[in-house]
């Protein structure tokens, strides 16, 4: 099945079907103009798809590990004719490997949430089977540069786990945001960016939410799906 996003790229799902955590995340992260981003765990390339709707004069290298995601993120690729989008197969915690070091502007993921053996996940696209979150951050400080940005989307119950690894690797958190399905839901997504060897100071985004007590959308979680806009 094809879904037109919008400014004229569309994405073939298959089974990876477009997610909120993937939206939000794309629309959260600064991204300055012309920017080099890497997307760690691409799957089949939605938030290169994202991003690039987003603003063309990005480019967007995808790492994806699953053949199949992989095929598929080249599908779509063709399918919007991207030369600014690439998808490599490939295994993440081999970053080394694959990309030059300090290569990119920005990072993003939206990785893997439930650590192996908590029993909330079985797979290795929910769980940290073949990626967990020390060799996420590894990767994305070998790939910035002083100054570079790593944003992703992530459970709230993994936060104090988050922070602890982004400074282990020395991405400083900068900016976060807390994603609610209504204002009286407790937390369901955490989004965060961090910038590479930056001073302390974290801003606190006022909460994401997603729908009116009426089930309406707001017009921030409107926004982020380009909501009205033209496709």
């Amino acid at each position: 099945m094809k879904e037109t996003l919008w400014n004229g790229i569309m994405m073939k799902q298959g089974p990876f079907r477009l997610g909120t955590d993937s939206v939000l995340l794309s629309h959260f992260l600064t991204l300055p103009p012309k920017a080099r981003v890497a997307d760690l765990g691409a799957g089949c390339g939605t938030i290169g798809l994202l991003l690039s709707a987003r603003d063309r004069s990005c480019t967007v290298t995808g790492i994806e590990l699953d053949e199949t995601a992989w095929r598929l993120g080249q599908e779509n690729i063709a399918l919007n004719g991207l030369a600014t989008l690439k998808l490599l197969q490939g295994d993440v915690r081999q970053i080394r490997e694959l990309l030059p070091v300090g290569s990119f502007d920005c990072v993003v993921s939206n990785p893997p949430y439930f650590p192996v053996g908590s029993g909330k996940a079985a797979n290795a696209y929910r769980s940290e089977l073949t990626l967990n979150l020390r060799e996420l951050c590894a990767a994305a400080d070998w790939l910035l540069p002083t100054g570079g940005r790593f944003a992703l989307v992530h459970r709230p119950e993994r936060l104090c786990d988050l922070i602890w690894e982004l400074r282990s690797h020395r991405i400083e958190p900068k900016r976060i945001q807390f994603v609610r399905h209504n204002a009286q839901a407790p937390v369901c997504l955490v989004l965060i960016e961090g910038r590479k060897n930056a001073g302390a100071g974290l801003q606190y985004l006022p909460d994401l939410i997603e729908f009116h007590p009426d089930g309406t959308e707001t017009e921030e979680y409107r926004a982020a799906y380009h909501r009205g806009e033209t496709p």
